[in-house]
């Protein structure tokens, strides 16, 4: 990278992310989900949550104190640098309640608007997944590039569900009517990972509807720097209405497809 803020971007969002990555790995008892109550076991995650995105937000703004910052647990300032950080301090909470490895850390950098790093930490699998603008997605100091793109009876494809019960029950109409056109269908649980399980080719296709913008934004970024296309409905940039990726030559197909299965409506 030639771009200096870029480069020092980059640096602290992998530094935030091992930290708080070591924080949630270490710091989750062994017996979350089957020792302790419901509630209790939920309000554990909750604080792993809150105290990881505290970690991020602390350390960041020790850095670069004047960046504006918006996560997932409530961070939200505008600041006055034209850099605003998007978190995500726990992506995949659910797989992180039962002692599921797939979920991570998610950390954006926004300037003036368009992302420009992306970071993506799952400590369970050893990965580090990250991007810049321009500069490529990789996985560690391998460079990644998605697989070409498959017809699509051969492709696998991703999704996720939400959590109220109708948008599950149409999410779950969508996939019924997806999955005898395509060679199998992934639910992993944590869209930042989805998105660079795509990049390193890993997956075929991945989209869903209901996502907020901590949920996408690393992921993105490293699913286009490694040469996947990102949307949403036709025209339209990856929102919380839908997200889709995919490489070019499906993208297309199954952008039509979504659109015809009224994937964005609840």
């Amino acid at each position: 990278m030639t771009d200096p803020l870029l480069t020092e971007l980059h640096e602290l969002a992998l530094e935030a992310g091992r930290r708080a990555g070591a924080l949630l790995r270490d710091g989750r008892p062994d017996d979350l989900a089957v020792a302790q109550t419901k509630t209790s076991a939920v309000d554990v995650v909750t604080e792993m949550d809150i105290a990881a995105e505290k970690l991020i937000t602390g350390f960041l703004t020790e850095h670069r104190p004047h960046d504006g910052l918006l996560g997932e647990e409530g961070a939200a300032t505008p600041g006055t640098s034209g850099v605003r950080w998007v978190i995500d301090p726990l992506d995949g909470t659910v797989n992180y309640l039962y002692g599921l490895p797939t979920w991570g850390v998610s950390i954006a950098a926004e300037r003036d608007g368009e992302t420009v790093v992306g970071v993506v930490e799952v400590p369970m699998r050893g990965e580090t997944f990250h991007a810049t603008l321009g500069g490529g997605a990789w996985l560690g100091d391998r460079r990644l590039a998605v697989r070409p793109a498959p017809e699509l009876g051969q492709a696998l494809v991703a999704t996720g569900f939400g959590y109220v019960q109708a948008r599950r029950d149409h999410q779950a109409a969508v996939a019924r009517e997806l999955l005898p056109q395509v060679r199998d269908i992934r639910r992993g649980g944590s869209a930042a990972i989805d998105l660079c399980d795509l990049a390193a080719g890993r997956l075929d296709a991945y989209y869903e509807r209901g996502l907020n913008p901590w949920d996408l934004a690393a992921g993105d970024l490293v699913a286009r720097e490694a040469g996947a296309l990102t949307g949403g409905r036709a025209g339209e940039r990856p929102s919380g209405e839908l997200l889709l990726a995919a490489p070019q030559g499906l993208f297309g197909t199954l952008q039509e497809f979504l659109e015809r299965a009224g994937a964005w409506h609840d």
